[in-house]
C-alpha cells in the first residue's frame, strides 16, 4: 500500500456544481460564495470539474477559473480534488499540470469517451495525465454507463504501479467492484449516491457525490453511524435519501437543474441554472423541488438532531 494521507479523503466529498451568473456564464463570485456555503457544512472537500461541474460543456479556460475560484475560498480548509478528463490527452494534461500548480491536492480523470479504446490505450492517456502532475495525488474515475469504458483488474494494477496513482472514485454499480479495486491495493471511494452505506461497508473511505451538496447533513450523519458500526440507524438515513433522490429525478428538466432550485430554497446561494443541452426547470418543476427541499428539512430533523 501506498503512503497516502488518508485524513485528507475520509468522509464526504460533494461533487461540485457549476456555477453560473444570469446570461450562463461561469461566475467566479458565485464559486466562491458556494465554495464557502459547503465549508460551512463541514464537508471533508469538494470534487471539481466533474459530470456535476458539466465539465464536458466547458471549456479549459473555463474550468481553470473554476478551480482558482475554489481553491482560493478554501484557502486549505477542505481537501480540493480537480477533475482534469478532457477528450484529448493535451487539454487534459494542462488541465492536471494547472491544478498541480494552483495547489490541488489531488486530480481525478475518466477514460476517454466516444471511441472504445484498448486497455493500453486507456492507460497510456492516464499514465500522461498523472506525469503532468507528478507530485498530486491521482484517482481514476469509473464511471462505465456513462464513459463507455469500465475499469477492470488488470488495467487497475497497471496504473496503481504509476507513483502518484492512489486510488478509484467508482461510480459503477456493483459493489463488488469496491471490493475488487480495494483488494488491488487502492483506495477507493464510493460514487452512487445510493449505495453510500453499502459503499462504505464494502470498504470505501468515504464518498464522493452529485447529490450530497443537496443534503451533505444526512450523508455526513450515515458515515458517522457507519463509522461508529450503527448500521440500522444508518440504513434509515440512506433510504431517506433514496426516497428525495427518486424524486429529484422525477422532473422535466435536468437532476441538476432540480438540485441547483433545492439548494436555492434552503438557503445555498444561488448559483444559476444548468448549461445547454442541458435541459432547465420546466413548469411543474419548481413544486417538486419545493417538496424535496420540504423532505431534506424533515430528514434532518428526523436524523441529525
Amino acid at each position: 500500500m501506498k503512503a497516502i494521507d488518508l485524513t485528507k479523503y475520509q468522509g464526504i466529498i460533494p461533487a461540485f456544481y457549476a456555477c453560473y451568473d444570469d446570461a450562463g456564464e461561469v461566475s467566479p463570485e458565485r464559486v466562491r460564495a458556494f465554495t464557502e456555503y459547503l465549508i460551512g457544512k463541514k464537508v471533508t472537500g469538494v470534487y471539481v470539474g466533474g459530470s456535476s461541474g458539466e465539465c464536458i460543456y466547458q471549456s479549459v479556460a473555463e474550468r481553470k477559473a473554476v478551480l482558482e475560484a475554489v481553491i482560493e475560498q478554501a484557502a486549505g480548509r477542505i481537501t480540493v480534488i480537480a477533475h482534469v478528463a478532457c477528450n484529448n490527452t493535451r487539454d487534459s494534461m494542462e488541465l492536471a499540470a494547472h491544478a498541480e500548480s494552483v495547489g490541488a491536492d489531488c486530480i481525478a480523470a475518466i477514460p476517454p469517451i466516444y471511441f472504445h479504446l484498448p486497455d493500453r490505450a486507456v492507460a497510456k492517456y492516464w499514465s500522461d495525465i498523472a506525469s503532468a502532475a507528478p507530485n498530486t495525488d491521482f484517482i481514476i474515475y469509473n464511471i462505465p454507463q456513462l464513459a463507455g469504458t469500465g475499469l477492470n483488474s488488470s488495467l487497475l494494477r497497471t496504473m496503481l504501479s504509476v507513483p502518484n496513482v492512489i486510488g478509484v472514485k467508482n461510480s459503477s454499480m456493483p459493489i463488488q467492484d469496491i471490493e475488487m479495486w480495494r483488494d488491488e491495493g487502492a483506495i477507493v471511494f464510493n460514487g452512487p449516491d445510493e449505495q453510500l452505506l453499502s459503499g462504505l461497508a464494502a470498504g470505501a473511505v468515504g464518498g464522493i457525490g452529485g447529490t450530497y451538496a443537496a443534503m451533505p447533513e444526512l450523508y455526513e450523519r450515515i458515515y458517522a453511524l457507519v463509522r461508529a458500526g450503527d448500521i440500522i440507524p444508518a440504513r434509515a438515513i440512506q433510504d431517506a435519501c433514496c426516497h428525495i433522490i427518486y424524486k429529484m429525478c422525477s422532473g422535466q428538466g435536468n437532476m441538476y437543474a432540480m438540485i441547483k432550485e433545492i439548494l436555492r430554497l434552503r438557503g445555498a446561494p444561488d448559483i444559476g441554472s444548468v448549461r445547454a443541452p442541458l435541459y432547465p426547470l420546466q413548469p411543474g418543476d419548481e413544486a417538486i423541488a419545493a417538496a424535496c427541499a420540504a423532505d431534506i428539512d424533515a430528514a434532518i430533523a428526523q436524523f441529525c438532531c
